[in-house]
């Protein structure tokens, strides 16, 4: 699991106290950061402060990537899962039982609420995500 993981995982477990900004990591946590930091040349406190933000940003950017999956229909979730599985305009209106006239509409579509210019950028947007459920193309 990434240090940033590991970190963030451990706030999200930690109960909220209004009156306390201060939270422990454990030893091994605490290692690991002391040595990436130490390896970057790096205060520990400004190094901490970094990943925190960082992982921050990453979730930031995971829930706006939902939130648009969830504004797409049905047949452009399908589209989009499928693109990312590396199928290709016609293999999907054949598997779809449509025209790829029909694949580019809804690929467009999905373009445009992921604020994505290319099927490529949207690969790239996705691909932590995994597809597997809705198939490989037959080859």
């Amino acid at each position: 699991m990434e240090l940033w993981q590991r970190l963030l995982a451990l706030l999200r477990t930690m109960k909220p106290r209004p009156e306390r900004r201060h939270f422990e990591l454990d030893a091994l946590l605490q290692a690991d950061l002391k040595e990436r930091a130490d390896r970057e040349q790096r205060p520990l406190q400004q190094f901490q402060a970094d990943l925190l933000a960082a992982g921050l940003a990453n979730l930031q950017t995971s829930d706006e990537l939902k939130r648009c999956w969830k504004r797409l229909s049905g047949r452009e979730q399908e589209v989009t899962a499928l693109t990312c599985l590396g199928y290709t305009n016609r293999q999907m209106a054949a598997r779809l039982g449509v025209s790829p006239g029909t694949i580019q509409g809804y690929m467009r579509q999905a373009l445009v609420k992921f604020h994505a210019h290319s099927k490529g950028q949207l690969r790239l947007l996705l691909t932590q995500w995994d597809f597997s459920a809705w198939g490989k193309p037959q080859e």
